[in-house]
Protein backbone atom coordinates (compact mmCIF):
# COMPACT_ATOMS: atom_id res chain seq x y z
CA UNK A 1 0.00 0.00 0.00
CA UNK A 2 1.52 3.28 -0.84
CA UNK A 3 0.67 6.40 1.06
CA UNK A 4 0.28 9.64 -0.01
CA UNK A 5 2.27 12.89 1.13
CA UNK A 6 -0.32 15.21 2.60
CA UNK A 7 0.44 19.27 2.23
CA UNK A 8 -1.14 21.20 4.85
CA UNK A 9 -1.54 24.53 3.44
CA UNK A 10 -2.77 28.27 4.10
CA UNK A 11 -4.14 31.11 2.82
CA UNK A 12 -2.93 34.84 3.37
CA UNK A 13 -2.61 38.15 1.63
CA UNK A 14 1.13 39.81 0.72
CA UNK A 15 1.50 43.25 1.86
CA UNK A 16 1.88 44.68 -1.73
CA UNK A 17 -1.27 43.27 -2.98
CA UNK A 18 -4.60 41.68 -1.90
CA UNK A 19 -4.07 38.76 -3.69
CA UNK A 20 -4.61 35.35 -1.52
CA UNK A 21 -1.31 33.54 -2.32
CA UNK A 22 -0.95 29.97 -0.86
CA UNK A 23 1.79 28.83 1.49
CA UNK A 24 2.60 25.38 2.68
CA UNK A 25 3.56 25.07 5.61
CA UNK A 26 4.33 21.47 6.45
CA UNK A 27 4.27 18.07 4.44
CA UNK A 28 3.71 15.14 6.55
CA UNK A 29 3.42 11.26 5.92
CA UNK A 30 1.21 8.59 7.29
CA UNK A 31 3.52 6.49 8.59
CA UNK A 32 4.15 9.23 11.23
CA UNK A 33 1.16 8.53 12.87
CA UNK A 34 0.35 8.36 16.30
CA UNK A 35 -1.96 8.44 19.20
CA UNK A 36 -3.07 12.21 19.17
CA UNK A 37 -4.14 12.40 23.11
CA UNK A 38 -2.03 11.40 25.82
CA UNK A 39 -3.76 8.31 27.69
CA UNK A 40 -3.91 6.45 31.02
CA UNK A 41 -3.03 2.87 29.75
CA UNK A 42 -2.21 3.61 26.31
CA UNK A 43 0.09 0.96 24.82
CA UNK A 44 2.82 2.40 23.03
CA UNK A 45 5.36 0.66 25.43
CA UNK A 46 3.43 -2.91 24.80
CA UNK A 47 3.94 -2.70 21.34
CA UNK A 48 6.80 -4.97 20.88
CA UNK A 49 5.22 -7.55 23.50
CA UNK A 50 2.23 -7.28 21.42
CA UNK A 51 3.60 -7.62 18.06
CA UNK A 52 5.44 -11.41 19.12
CA UNK A 53 2.04 -12.72 20.25
CA UNK A 54 0.76 -11.69 16.67
CA UNK A 55 -0.38 -14.98 14.62
CA UNK A 56 2.16 -14.41 12.07
CA UNK A 57 0.43 -16.80 9.44
CA UNK A 58 -3.06 -14.53 9.14
CA UNK A 59 -1.35 -10.86 9.88
CA UNK A 60 0.34 -11.55 6.14
CA UNK A 61 -2.97 -12.85 4.78
CA UNK A 62 -4.35 -10.12 2.41
CA UNK A 63 -7.50 -7.88 2.64
CA UNK A 64 -7.51 -8.78 6.52
CA UNK A 65 -9.86 -6.72 8.72
CA UNK A 66 -8.54 -5.46 11.99
CA UNK A 67 -11.12 -4.67 14.44
CA UNK A 68 -10.44 -3.09 17.88
CA UNK A 69 -13.34 -2.60 19.98
CA UNK A 70 -12.22 -0.19 22.87
CA UNK A 71 -10.15 1.80 20.84
CA UNK A 72 -8.49 4.66 23.26
CA UNK A 73 -5.73 6.50 22.05
CA UNK A 74 -5.18 4.15 19.45
CA UNK A 75 -1.40 3.74 19.92
CA UNK A 76 -1.82 -0.64 18.56
CA UNK A 77 -4.21 0.36 16.12
CA UNK A 78 -1.67 3.15 14.24
CA UNK A 79 1.25 0.99 14.79
CA UNK A 80 -0.74 -1.68 13.44
CA UNK A 81 -1.70 -0.11 10.16
CA UNK A 82 1.09 1.01 9.65
CA UNK A 83 3.21 -2.15 10.00
CA UNK A 84 1.22 -4.40 7.84
CA UNK A 85 -0.36 -2.60 4.85
CA UNK A 86 -1.81 -5.46 3.45
CA UNK A 87 -4.95 -4.65 6.14
CA UNK A 88 -7.68 -4.28 3.57
CA UNK A 89 -9.97 -2.06 6.52
CA UNK A 90 -9.73 -1.20 9.83
CA UNK A 91 -12.61 -0.83 12.68
CA UNK A 92 -12.78 0.85 15.79
CA UNK A 93 -15.06 1.79 18.43
CA UNK A 94 -15.43 3.23 21.96
CA UNK A 95 -18.03 3.74 24.04
CA UNK A 96 -16.89 7.11 24.72
CA UNK A 97 -18.76 9.77 22.62
CA UNK A 98 -16.48 12.38 22.81
CA UNK A 99 -13.45 10.37 21.84
CA UNK A 100 -14.93 8.48 18.83
CA UNK A 101 -16.05 12.26 17.35
CA UNK A 102 -12.74 12.94 18.06
CA UNK A 103 -11.28 10.44 15.71
CA UNK A 104 -14.24 11.27 12.99
CA UNK A 105 -12.98 15.10 13.06
CA UNK A 106 -9.60 14.11 12.36
CA UNK A 107 -10.59 12.11 10.04
CA UNK A 108 -12.73 14.04 7.62
CA UNK A 109 -11.78 17.60 9.00
CA UNK A 110 -7.94 17.57 10.08
CA UNK A 111 -7.21 21.14 8.31
CA UNK A 112 -10.01 23.12 10.36
CA UNK A 113 -9.33 21.44 13.22
CA UNK A 114 -5.10 22.75 13.50
CA UNK A 115 -6.71 26.32 12.46
CA UNK A 116 -8.62 26.27 15.93
CA UNK A 117 -6.47 24.46 17.71
CA UNK A 118 -3.08 26.60 16.50
CA UNK A 119 -5.74 29.83 17.18
CA UNK A 120 -6.04 28.38 21.23
CA UNK A 121 -2.72 27.93 21.45
CA UNK A 122 -1.49 31.27 21.01
CA UNK A 123 -4.40 32.27 23.21
CA UNK A 124 -3.27 30.39 25.81
CA UNK A 125 0.46 31.41 25.92
CA UNK A 126 -0.39 34.51 25.73
CA UNK A 127 -1.87 34.09 29.15
CA UNK A 128 0.04 35.47 32.18
CA UNK A 129 0.42 35.24 35.28
CA UNK A 130 -0.54 31.29 36.04
CA UNK A 131 -3.36 32.27 37.82
CA UNK A 132 -4.95 33.49 34.44
CA UNK A 133 -4.51 30.21 32.41
CA UNK A 134 -5.74 28.30 35.34
CA UNK A 135 -9.45 30.29 35.00
CA UNK A 136 -8.95 29.92 31.11
CA UNK A 137 -9.02 26.47 31.76
CA UNK A 138 -11.25 25.91 33.81
CA UNK A 139 -13.91 28.34 31.69
CA UNK A 140 -13.24 25.78 28.59
CA UNK A 141 -13.64 23.09 31.08
CA UNK A 142 -17.22 23.73 31.71
CA UNK A 143 -18.08 24.78 28.01
CA UNK A 144 -16.68 21.22 27.15
CA UNK A 145 -19.18 19.87 30.01
CA UNK A 146 -21.91 22.04 28.93
CA UNK A 147 -22.31 18.73 26.00
CA UNK A 148 -23.42 21.86 23.64
CA UNK A 149 -20.75 22.23 21.30
CA UNK A 150 -20.71 20.77 17.63
CA UNK A 151 -17.76 17.82 17.08
CA UNK A 152 -15.21 19.92 15.79
CA UNK A 153 -15.35 22.59 18.73
CA UNK A 154 -16.04 19.43 21.39
CA UNK A 155 -12.70 18.16 19.90
CA UNK A 156 -11.02 21.19 20.11
CA UNK A 157 -11.38 21.24 23.59
CA UNK A 158 -11.12 17.65 24.48
CA UNK A 159 -7.09 18.06 23.01
CA UNK A 160 -6.75 21.26 24.94
CA UNK A 161 -8.15 20.01 28.16
CA UNK A 162 -6.07 16.99 27.66
CA UNK A 163 -2.98 18.81 26.98
CA UNK A 164 -2.90 21.27 29.66
CA UNK A 165 -4.92 19.40 32.75
CA UNK A 166 -2.73 17.80 35.22
CA UNK A 167 -0.94 14.61 34.06
CA UNK A 168 -2.70 14.44 31.12
CA UNK A 169 -5.46 12.54 31.84
CA UNK A 170 -8.64 11.95 30.53
CA UNK A 171 -11.38 11.34 33.49
CA UNK A 172 -15.54 11.43 33.56
CA UNK A 173 -17.61 11.35 36.71
CA UNK A 174 -20.75 9.58 36.69
CA UNK A 175 -22.78 12.43 35.44
CA UNK A 176 -20.02 12.59 31.87
CA UNK A 177 -18.47 15.39 33.76
CA UNK A 178 -14.49 15.91 32.61
CA UNK A 179 -13.60 16.90 36.13
CA UNK A 180 -9.26 16.79 35.97
CA UNK A 181 -7.86 19.64 37.52
CA UNK A 182 -5.75 22.19 36.18
CA UNK A 183 -2.31 21.41 34.90
CA UNK A 184 1.00 23.60 35.57
CA UNK A 185 2.69 23.24 32.09
CA UNK A 186 4.46 26.01 30.40
CA UNK A 187 4.26 25.34 26.91
CA UNK A 188 2.29 22.22 26.25
CA UNK A 189 1.66 21.45 22.60
CA UNK A 190 -1.94 21.70 22.03
CA UNK A 191 -1.86 21.82 18.25
CA UNK A 192 0.27 18.99 16.66
CA UNK A 193 -0.53 19.46 13.11
CA UNK A 194 1.81 16.71 11.90
CA UNK A 195 0.03 14.30 14.20
CA UNK A 196 -3.02 14.95 12.88
CA UNK A 197 -2.50 15.07 9.31
CA UNK A 198 -0.86 11.81 9.69
CA UNK A 199 -3.47 10.40 11.67
CA UNK A 200 -6.19 11.68 9.23
CA UNK A 201 -4.07 9.89 6.50
CA UNK A 202 -4.14 6.62 8.19
CA UNK A 203 -7.91 6.44 9.32
CA UNK A 204 -9.39 7.04 5.64
CA UNK A 205 -9.89 3.48 5.67
CA UNK A 206 -11.18 3.18 9.31
CA UNK A 207 -14.59 3.01 10.09
CA UNK A 208 -15.43 4.71 13.38
CA UNK A 209 -18.00 3.35 15.70
CA UNK A 210 -19.45 4.76 18.91
CA UNK A 211 -21.55 1.77 20.79
CA UNK A 212 -21.12 -1.33 22.53
CA UNK A 213 -17.95 -3.32 21.46
CA UNK A 214 -20.30 -6.41 20.34
CA UNK A 215 -21.54 -4.26 17.63
CA UNK A 216 -18.36 -4.71 16.02
CA UNK A 217 -18.90 -8.38 14.77
CA UNK A 218 -21.06 -7.07 12.27
CA UNK A 219 -18.21 -5.92 10.50
CA UNK A 220 -16.02 -8.81 10.72
CA UNK A 221 -14.51 -10.64 7.60
CA UNK A 222 -13.74 -14.17 6.93
CA UNK A 223 -9.51 -12.60 7.84
CA UNK A 224 -10.60 -11.11 10.66
CA UNK A 225 -7.92 -10.12 13.45
CA UNK A 226 -9.86 -8.90 17.17
CA UNK A 227 -7.82 -6.74 19.60
CA UNK A 228 -8.91 -6.23 23.08
CA UNK A 229 -8.02 -3.08 25.49
CA UNK A 230 -10.79 -2.66 27.48
CA UNK A 231 -10.96 -0.59 30.66
CA UNK A 232 -8.41 -2.31 33.55
CA UNK A 233 -9.71 -4.21 35.89
CA UNK A 234 -8.42 -1.81 38.75
CA UNK A 235 -5.15 -3.48 41.11
CA UNK A 236 -5.75 -1.37 44.08
CA UNK A 237 -8.72 0.40 46.02
CA UNK A 238 -7.16 3.26 44.70
CA UNK A 239 -6.30 2.86 41.39
CA UNK A 240 -8.59 2.47 38.32
CA UNK A 241 -8.80 2.98 34.36
CA UNK A 242 -12.13 2.61 34.54
CA UNK A 243 -13.47 6.46 34.24
CA UNK A 244 -12.94 6.90 30.96
CA UNK A 245 -16.91 6.82 30.13
CA UNK A 246 -19.62 7.34 32.58
CA UNK A 247 -20.64 3.57 32.82
CA UNK A 248 -18.59 1.60 35.68
CA UNK A 249 -16.62 -1.64 33.68
CA UNK A 250 -16.79 -4.00 36.85
CA UNK A 251 -15.98 -7.60 37.23
CA UNK A 252 -19.70 -8.44 35.60
CA UNK A 253 -18.31 -6.45 32.54
CA UNK A 254 -15.06 -8.40 32.33
CA UNK A 255 -17.11 -11.47 32.48
CA UNK A 256 -19.46 -10.68 29.90
CA UNK A 257 -16.29 -9.59 27.75
CA UNK A 258 -15.24 -13.21 27.94
CA UNK A 259 -18.26 -14.30 26.88
CA UNK A 260 -18.01 -12.37 23.81
CA UNK A 261 -14.42 -13.47 22.87
CA UNK A 262 -16.05 -17.02 23.17
CA UNK A 263 -18.27 -16.33 20.77
CA UNK A 264 -15.33 -15.14 18.82
CA UNK A 265 -13.41 -18.20 19.37
CA UNK A 266 -16.62 -20.34 18.16
CA UNK A 267 -16.72 -18.60 15.22
CA UNK A 268 -13.12 -19.19 14.45
CA UNK A 269 -11.60 -15.37 14.48
CA UNK A 270 -8.55 -14.81 16.50
CA UNK A 271 -8.37 -12.55 19.14
CA UNK A 272 -5.90 -10.79 21.49
CA UNK A 273 -6.87 -9.12 24.77
CA UNK A 274 -5.26 -6.71 27.29
CA UNK A 275 -5.57 -6.27 31.08
CA UNK A 276 -3.81 -5.49 34.19
CA UNK A 277 -2.17 -8.17 36.56
CA UNK A 278 -4.20 -8.70 39.13
CA UNK A 279 -0.73 -10.08 40.84
CA UNK A 280 0.52 -7.12 41.27
CA UNK A 281 -0.80 -6.45 44.47
CA UNK A 282 -2.20 -10.07 45.30
CA UNK A 283 -0.35 -13.00 44.57
CA UNK A 284 -3.43 -15.41 45.00
CA UNK A 285 -5.80 -13.19 42.88
CA UNK A 286 -6.74 -15.94 40.11
CA UNK A 287 -9.36 -13.76 38.21
CA UNK A 288 -7.97 -14.30 35.08
CA UNK A 289 -6.75 -17.49 35.51
CA UNK A 290 -10.08 -18.72 36.40
CA UNK A 291 -11.89 -16.50 33.96
CA UNK A 292 -9.84 -17.35 30.83
CA UNK A 293 -9.16 -20.95 31.79
CA UNK A 294 -9.19 -23.41 28.81
CA UNK A 295 -7.06 -25.63 27.08
CA UNK A 296 -7.20 -23.31 24.00
CA UNK A 297 -6.74 -19.86 25.81
CA UNK A 298 -2.91 -18.94 26.38
CA UNK A 299 -1.93 -16.12 29.06
CA UNK A 300 1.33 -14.18 29.15
CA UNK A 301 2.46 -11.92 31.83
CA UNK A 302 4.59 -8.68 30.07
CA UNK A 303 6.40 -5.99 31.99
CA UNK A 304 5.07 -2.28 31.53
CA UNK A 305 5.78 0.83 33.60
CA UNK A 306 3.11 3.06 35.30
CA UNK A 307 3.20 6.05 33.45
CA UNK A 308 0.55 8.16 34.96
CA UNK A 309 0.10 7.57 38.76
CA UNK A 310 -0.10 11.20 41.06
CA UNK A 311 2.39 9.54 43.29
CA UNK A 312 5.98 9.44 41.37
CA UNK A 313 7.36 6.88 43.43
CA UNK A 314 4.61 4.51 42.65
CA UNK A 315 5.42 4.95 38.69
CA UNK A 316 7.74 1.86 38.68
CA UNK A 317 7.54 -1.26 36.59
CA UNK A 318 4.49 -3.45 36.83
CA UNK A 319 3.38 -6.69 34.80
CA UNK A 320 -0.10 -6.84 32.41
CA UNK A 321 -1.22 -9.57 30.85
CA UNK A 322 -1.61 -10.66 27.04
CA UNK A 323 -4.52 -12.79 26.78
CA UNK A 324 -4.91 -14.72 23.28
CA UNK A 325 -7.25 -17.43 21.94
CA UNK A 326 -3.82 -18.72 19.74
CA UNK A 327 -0.54 -19.50 19.88
CA UNK A 328 2.08 -18.02 18.07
Amino acid sequence: MKWRLFFICYFTRTKKSKKLVRVNIMNTNAKNAKPFLKWAGGKGQLIPAIEKTFPTDLIKKKNLTYIEPFIGSGAVMFWFLNKFPNVKKAVINDINGDLTKAYSVIKNNPKELIDALSALQSQYYKLSPEEKRRNFFLKKREEFNSRHLDDLNSTVLLIFLNRTCFNGLYRVNSSNQFNVPFGKYDKPKICDAATIMADSAILQKVTILNGDYKETLRHATKKTFFYFDPPYKPISKTSSFNSYAKDFFGDDEQRRLKLFCDKLSAKKYRWLLSNSDPKNIDPHDNFFEKLYSGDSIFIDRVKAKRSINSNASKRGEIFELLISNYKK
